[in-house]
């Protein structure tokens, strides 16, 4: 094979590199300009609180289900596992306190959010989606409308607003959760329980752990916005868009989560 024929594949995969990068670029600076309009959006006359408040109620009371049990579970797992390790050490009536600050530092906020997001994440990107593709987004532009303050705001505020409430839910099962596994498996009275949790989860670990909640929600509803307004393609387009933005916005919330946890360790 000639050196020439050799250095085909290689410039056809430095060129798809070069494409995805740029595509990568484009769509970031879509979302900014996106998340700046919603901002701006939010400082105008006639806040759409009507609008905020249904979708509030779409988003926090229709997930609370789905996030009640997996918090529910997550407790019990979470005891469980924790009481067979301590036994080893001789510390298993000491369970609560590791159950408490798992869940109030970190697991009750990064699975709450991902419910939220594949539950949230893909309903908004389909109903934006749905609109967007059969022009109903360009007909309120027709009408003088702003699409952003009108589909946008709302549900992004909605969900910054919801979701750490659904994570204080989500805290509190969870420990109940731990609570029945640390009674009936490894016979530790429930008070002493409850005692170790209080004294090794402090009022910073739980505000710590809500924090971090209200950049999830935002960005689990900017991401499905987002995906939806740019969605193409027919139904066929909407449903590769609602899978692209639950995925994108499970990493986002994952890393994002790194990053506000060593933020927050430095404060």
């Amino acid at each position: 094979m000639s050196a020439g024929a050799l250095r085909r594949p290689v410039r056809g995969r430095i060129a798809r590199l070069g494409d995805r990068s740029l595509e990568t670029l484009d769509a970031v600076g879509r979302f900014s300009l996106l998340a700046t309009l919603c901002a701006r959006a939010a400082l105008r006359r006639r806040f759409p609180w009507l609008e905020t408040a249904r979708q509030m109620e779409a988003i926090g009371t229709r997930s609370m289900t789905i996030v009640l049990i997996t918090a529910l579970f997550t407790g019990m797992v979470l005891a469980l596992q924790t009481g067979i390790a301590l036994a080893r050490f001789g510390a298993k009536p000491y369970v609560g306190s590791v159950v408490g600050l798992a869940l109030a530092r970190e697991l009750a906020p990064v699975l709450t959010a991902l419910m939220v997001g594949g539950r949230v994440g893909a309903g908004i990107t389909a109903e934006i989606g749905s609109m967007q593709v059969t022009e109903q987004v360009d007909a309120i532009r027709s009408m003088g409308a702003d699409p952003v303050q009108k589909l946008v705001l709302p549900r992004v505020v909605a969900a910054t607003l919801v979701l750490p409430l659904l994570t204080a839910l989500a805290g509190v099962l969870g420990v109940l959760g731990g609570l029945v596994i640390a009674v009936t498996q490894f016979r530790i009275d429930s008070n002493f329980y409850l005692e170790t949790i209080f004294n090794a989860v402090t009022v910073e670990d739980f505000l710590s752990g809500i924090a971090k909640t209200f950049v999830f929600g935002w960005i689990i509803a900017m991401v499905g916005c987002f995906s939806g307004l740019g969605t193409t393609g027919g139904t066929e387009g909407v449903g590769r868009a609602t899978t692209r933005a639950v995925v994108i916005a499970s990493i986002a919330v994952l890393i994002s989560d790194f990053f506000l946890t060593k933020a927050l360790l430095i404060l």
